[in-house]
């Protein structure tokens, strides 16, 4: 088994509270020692060493909310192609949403998934299945069958559970076979026909508003819901204030709550919509000024417990059309972490939370391996240069689609090596 040194690295660990300059061991498949007395013991006889100069070691990033089109869509999108995406971003571990055609909603498909990524995969790649069969809100899939194939959560990904009785039976058997299921929450009545969030800027644009209430009040449903089965429920996609401040009450209120934010809904606002457009139409829509300060108070203090990408391709005939017949949804896996670092270089969120959000939190959440530096845990981890500038360019990026938020956004913050299971999967710093 080779072993791999990084000296003189800045260990940011949140599972064990460390920000510390240090020494990283990965052996073999795993990490031997990392902290600032790794080395008490010496280097390891014929350890390949890589000085880091400074530059940040991270876990490997646990994005809980990628959308892949395999099956069904590989042109958008392949299980292949999503996990090069996430390699060049840091992201380790991905969490693959249920919409897909086939709907993974049976055995069958979870072992599919798992069975392709362990092909063709450059990072750890774990099936959620559907809450109803073919995500139709009707009838319930066979929570134990797939838990037991390795589904790690459930959820309606981009659909909305509108009965309150399958909610309320959903979080039932959640619980009694030890899972999160994870929610995204838009009432269809509310929302309408909206595209964009309801407001003046929406009048301006001549377009129909989504407004707060439509995600707030069938949020507040589930958390009650949560309260009465004592199932996890997790917000999967929170957008507004009022819905910060339930999760808040849920939580004072001791429900097994957890809650999650687009890193769009922490880094954009409605206004940069723009003039209609498109790769900015999402949902939630982009929300006013003052719910994305509420979202990234919300996750300085905790209340927000983890950052996705919600990774969602979508091609050019998807995508180049009128504003209101667009289809929804933006790329991030290989622009998460550095659109995150922002709120860390403008001091709005500390490095150890921000990473916690990231990768700690979620890898606990779903009860995965992976995001901590701990001894003995698999070497999933990323070397980052915290500081370096680039610029977004449609040329450099991995996925097979390009629908992202950020082209031409100048970014710091650059992910020089990302290793899995002690494999060097994207770039590398080289030897001492």
């Amino acid at each position: 088994m080779s072993v791999t040194v990084f000296t003189h690295a800045r260990i940011v660990d949140p599972s064990r509270g460390k920000d510390e300059i240090g020494t990283v061991i990965v052996d073999g498949r795993v990490i031997r020692a990392a902290g600032a007395d790794a080395l008490n013991q010496g280097t390891p006889e014929g350890a390949h060493v890589i000085d880091c100069r400074g530059r940040a070691i991270v876990p490997g990033l646990v994005d809980s909310r990628v959308f892949v089109g395999e099956p069904g869509a590989e042109h958008r999108e392949t299980i292949a192609s999503a996990s090069l995406a996430a390699a060049s971003g840091g992201v380790t571990s991905i969490v693959m949403m249920p919409d897909t055609d086939p709907v993974i909603d049976d055995v069958a498909l979870v072992e599919f998934v798992l069975r392709t990524a362990r092909d063709t995969a450059l990072v750890n790649v774990f099936p959620a299945a559907a809450v109803t069969k073919r995500l139709a809100g009707g009838e319930m899939t066979e929570f134990g069958l797939l838990r037991e194939a390795g589904a790690v959560a459930f959820t309606e990904g981009r659909h909305t559970i509108a009965s309150p009785l399958m909610m309320r039976r959903a979080l039932t058997y959640a619980r009694d076979f030890d899972a999160v299921l994870a929610h995204e929450t838009q009432d269809a009545d509310l929302a309408g026909a909206g595209v964009v969030n309801e407001g003046l800027y929406a009048s301006w644009l001549g377009l129909a508003g989504v407004p707060r209430e439509a995600e707030a009040i069938p949020l507040e449903r589930d958390l009650l819901l949560a309260r009465l089965t004592r199932g996890a429920y997790h917000a999967a996609k929170i957008s507004t204030a009022m819905s910060a401040a339930a999760v808040a009450r849920a939580k004072a209120d001791g429900a097994n709550v957890t809650a999650g934010i687009s890193i769009n809904h922490l880094a954009l606002n409605e206004n940069d919509v723009g003039e209609y457009r498109t790769f900015f139409k999402l949902s939630p829509p982009l929300r006013a000024e003052e719910d994305r300060l509420a979202m990234v108070e919300a996750l300085r203090e905790g209340v927000i417990d983890v950052i996705v990408s919600s990774h969602d391709p979508q091609d050019v005939d998807t995508k180049r059309l009128p504003f209101s017949d667009a289809a929804d949804g933006a790329i991030g896996l290989e622009t998460l972490l550095a659109v995150a670092l922002r709120l860390h270089h403008n001091g709005d969120v500390p490095l150890l939370r921000l990473i916690d959000a990231l990768s700690t939190a979620p890898a606990r959440l779903f009860g995965l391996p992976g995001g901590t530096l701990s001894p003995g845990a698999p070497a999933d981890l990323a070397v980052v240069d915290l500081d370096a500038p680039w610029v977004v360019n449609e040329a450099d990026i991995k996925s097979r689609s390009k629908n992202t938020c950020f082209e031409g956004a100048r970014l710091q913050g650059k992910v020089l090596q990302t290793m899995v299971a002690g494999r060097t999967v994207f770039g590398s710093l080289g030897g001492a």
